[in-house]
């Protein structure tokens, strides 16, 4: 299996035990764009199915874009913490973190 199949199948592993949160560590990282695409669409609907999620992520723009609320942390500590939107839309967090002059 690719990287991509394989994180939908440890995904899917996860969801049959009906978690009350689904804890997902980098579900992108090292995937090709296409499965990046897919595994945001597949987080997007396992919460809108009723699922909290708790996502920890390092493509910044991708996890604005799926959240309701955000978290920046700098060395173990939250340096902001905002409405997802709120946080894409901040000049700060759009300079350090998303890499907008």
């Amino acid at each position: 299996m690719s990287g991509g199949e394989q994180q939908m199948c440890a995904i899917g592993r996860a969801l049959m035990a009906r978690p009350k949160l689904l804890m997902l560590d980098e579900p992108s990282m090292g995937l090709a764009p296409i499965f990046v695409e897919k595994i945001f669409e597949i987080v997007v609907e396992i919460n809108q199915q009723g699922t909290p999620i708790l996502l920890v992520e390092q493509n910044a723009l991708m996890a604005l874009d799926v959240a309701s609320r955000g978290y920046v942390l700098e060395t173990g500590h939250i340096a902001l913490a905002d409405d997802a939107k709120k946080l894409r839309e901040n000049p700060e967090v759009r300079k350090t973190y998303l890499g907008e002059s």
